[in-house]
């Protein structure tokens, strides 16, 4: 009689197992950017609101999540034509379809409800973050470009929820950064995708098709060069030296560079199948890099402000 539960409650374990994984908590890096307005609105040591934002990133975490598991649902074909995607858990069977979608309406909702109780405004912009990633997994990512826009607006959306939840005004150059950078980040994804894939891209991702290399580094390198246009010239802003009492946010724009010259790099290896952002949270230099940039941030806003 043991032997029987051992192997139900194993079968268990993998299952919870399989489904941490295909909510793809790696990812959830990309919900930082729920914190930004917190960070730039210098209210990081104001500890009721880093609450709120956290709870924030929470939520968007749960939404994403939610996002991945029907993504993979509606791509389970295309994933197991994949190198890499095939050992996913649901294109790989390690995942009960029927599981996968129960969580992913459980987390759906469980996600927009506890948006409500944060704010209302708040839970409005997750409800369209949801919405527009739906209609991104059914329809705009096969359409070529406004795929990549669709995922510039999710990050936006991340932003202006973040905002919201702490009840705080969202800079314009947030906002133009943040949407300049999704946007260089989504054709490096398709770029890096399309060398890869080779003869196989439209049957991986059907828009990769529509897609001319040449015209995809090119716009590549011309969102990237103009990200750090858009961010020097906020750190050089009358706005940014009045609010935070300094002209130092400038001395961050090496790195912030070099990061995006470090991802132009990790897309064009056509080695590797990871994703760019397993990619990066893998290279040392990114990671370094990384952490020399926050390190500035924080202390030209709070440590060392003029």
């Amino acid at each position: 009689m043991l032997a029987p539960a051992r192997h139900c409650r194993h079968n268990r374990a993998l299952s919870v197992v399989a489904l941490l994984e295909a909510c793809r908590p790696r990812q959830w890096v990309k919900n930082l950017f729920v914190a930004a307005p917190l960070i730039f609105a210098r209210r990081l040591n104001d500890l009721p609101q880093a609450g709120r934002a956290a709870a924030a990133l929470g939520l968007f975490c749960a939404l994403s999540s939610a996002v991945y598991l029907w993504n993979d649902l509606v791509d389970i074909e295309k994933d197991r034509a994949h190198p890499k995607k095939r050992d996913r858990p649901i294109p790989s069977g390690r995942l009960a379809i029927s599981t996968a979608r129960w969580a992913a309406v459980v987390l759906s909702v469980g996600a927009l409800l506890g948006a409500v109780f944060l704010s209302l405004n708040f839970a409005f912009v997750a409800a369209g973050y949801l919405l527009l990633n739906v209609a991104y997994s059914l329809k705009l990512k096969r359409i070529v470009y406004i795929d990549v826009l669709s995922i510039a607006a999710g990050f936006l959306l991340r932003v202006v929820g973040g905002g919201l939840a702490i009840a705080v005004w969202v800079s314009p150059y947030l906002l133009i950064c943040t949407g300049l950078l999704a946007t260089f980040a989504g054709f490096g994804k398709r770029a890096h995708e399309l060398a890869v894939a080779g003869h196989n891209a439209s049957k991986q991702r059907a828009v990769l098709q529509s897609y001319d290399p040449q015209i995809l580094r090119g716009a590549l390198w011309v969102t990237g060069l103009a990200t750090v246009a858009a961010y020097v010239v906020y750190t050089l802003s009358k706005h940014t030296a009045d609010f935070f009492h300094t002209t130092r946010m400038v001395w961050t724009v090496p790195f912030a560079a070099f990061a995006l010259l470090r991802f132009a790099q990790i897309v064009s290896r056509e080695d590797s199948h990871d994703s760019p952002t397993d990619a990066m949270l893998k290279d040392p230099a990114f990671l370094a890099n990384l952490v020399i940039y926050g390190s500035m941030v924080i202390g030209v806003i709070y440590l060392f402000p003029g």
